[in-house]
């Protein structure tokens, strides 16, 4: 039987949710490190998985999206 191998690519964006309060600078957003870890955990879990890149939005959600034509 063939083996297949899935190469992934992960999409990260911000959530709605992880707004920075206290207005303190930081490098990543809660949000993003825990969606980072929690794909590269599921893809670690299946063997017929292979991490190819992941692209990251921190800093633009759903809701400041701007249409461009």
């Amino acid at each position: 039987m063939k083996k297949y191998i899935y190469f992934v690519a992960v999409y990260l964006r911000l959530s709605r949710d992880d707004e920075d309060i206290d207005g303190s600078t930081k490098s990543e957003s809660n949000s993003i490190s825990s969606q980072r870890e929690l794909i590269r955990s599921y893809v670690r879990e299946h063997e017929d998985m292979e991490l190819f890149d992941i692209y990251v939005d921190d800093g633009y959600s759903g809701t400041n999206f701007v249409e461009v034509r």
